[in-house]
């Protein structure tokens, strides 16, 4: 059985098309563009909150786009069990929605970054990341703030839960400050909540599913999920 993927578009989405082509046309899973202002998850059992930049990352990033009505049912629909995987922009959302721990800061240089980085998967005990077969994927990177920031209680607690599921490394899986591409707190690239049902990461791999691109490291992710959801 093929699960069917529910791609959130926001004004402001710029990657709601990639990730709707990575996972039908690429996967061939079901996938089905779900409007802001609507609240019908229209039967998906999986939800993708793209990247871009949502309302223009006015105020902070994500934190108007977490207004729209249909963050309610997103919500609604987590709290429940649903599974939803946030990606750069849709993982800032998922933290201002309070699915997620933590906030995101502008990246210690300033800049936006554009650029492949290498990740350590640290849980595979995750639906998002049972089936990957490797320690490291390569995946790109592009935020101006993907600088994850939490206080220390929260940081032990996701350490203690094994919520953190990939951290910025090296090639051969050294997990060192500098292979962080933006100040990230312990290297943190994607966190899961406690129930393990929410995936948010900066990294992109709807851009990194297309053999014409020679990159198809993020395809290991969403067949991940097709794998293991309804067992």
């Amino acid at each position: 059985m093929k699960p069917k993927f529910g791609v959130v578009v926001f004004p402001g989405s710029n990657c709601d098309h990639d990730a709707y082509f990575a996972v039908k046309k690429i996967l061939g899973y079901d996938a089905e563009f779900l409007w802001h202002k609507e609240t019908d998850l229209k039967n998906s059992d999986v939800i993708i909150l793209p990247g871009g930049f949502s309302y223009g990352d006015y105020l902070r990033t994500g934190s108007i786009a977490r207004f729209s009505p249909i963050m309610n049912s997103v919500i609604d629909f987590a709290n429940k069990g649903g599974y939803v995987i946030g990606i750069c922009n849709g993982f800032q959302i998922l933290l201002e929605a309070g699915l997620l721990p933590g906030a995101m800061q502008q990246n210690e240089s300033l800049k936006f970054i554009c650029e492949d980085v290498y990740l350590s998967v640290k849980n595979k005990d995750t639906v998002f990341t049972k089936s990957i077969d490797t320690e490291i994927l390569k995946i790109p990177i592009a935020h101006g703030e993907g600088n994850y920031f939490a206080d220390d209680d929260t940081l032990k607690e996701l350490e203690d839960n094994e919520q953190i599921v990939f951290q910025y490394s090296s090639q051969d899986n050294n997990i060192d400050k500098k292979y962080n591409p933006n100040g990230s707190l312990l290297n943190i690239a994607g966190i899961v909540n406690k129930r393990k049902n929410v995936l948010g990461m900066m990294p992109h791999p709807e851009r990194s599913c297309d053999p014409i691109l020679r990159k198809t490291d993020g395809q290991k992710i969403f067949k991940s999920i097709a794998e293991n959801i309804f067992n």
